[in-house]
């Protein structure tokens, strides 16, 4: 992944796109799931960095916000619509290793608050969570869902 790949997505199927604004990327994986998105044609509706959502940091104690990285409406087996609020991100920074660094335990620690409080407005809302790691943006199935 690149950490400089980042800017404005040309949306191509406007009529799919629901959020507001351009979106944009802020990864070469961000924009490969948003072209996925915008041409996949189970894919309805789309959004980029649709909600807010408040937590709790549990380093600082302080409350603040996590803006989850999409919202997806598609098609399912037997026409079934679903919505779910999807998160890219670095596997390095999704699971806890033992040969991580103390910093990289505080990211991931900080993304399960982070992911902790948008399972929970996802399930108010009649949605499902997922994060996306790099194991899963380029091939279907095995994606870790909460």
């Amino acid at each position: 992944m690149s950490k400089f790949a980042s800017g404005p997505y040309v949306v191509k199927n406007a009529q799919k796109y629901v959020g507001s604004g351009v979106p944009r990327y802020r990864s070469s994986w961000e924009w490969a799931f948003m072209n996925f998105c915008d041409t996949n044609e189970n894919v309805l509706q789309w959004a980029s960095e649709p909600v807010r959502i408040p937590y709790r940091h549990p380093i600082t104690g302080k409350n603040t916000t996590y803006v989850p990285d999409f919202i997806v409406t598609y098609r399912g087996p037997n026409n079934t619509m679903r919505a779910e609020l999807i998160e890219i991100k670095p596997k390095s920074q999704s699971l806890i290793e033992e040969k991580q660094s103390q910093r990289d335990r505080a990211q991931v620690a900080i993304n399960y608050a982070k992911w902790d409080q948008a399972t929970k407005w996802a399930r108010a809302n009649g949605l499902s969570f997922r994060v996306i790691t790099e194991d899963q943006i380029f091939r279907n199935g095995g994606t870790k869902k909460r």
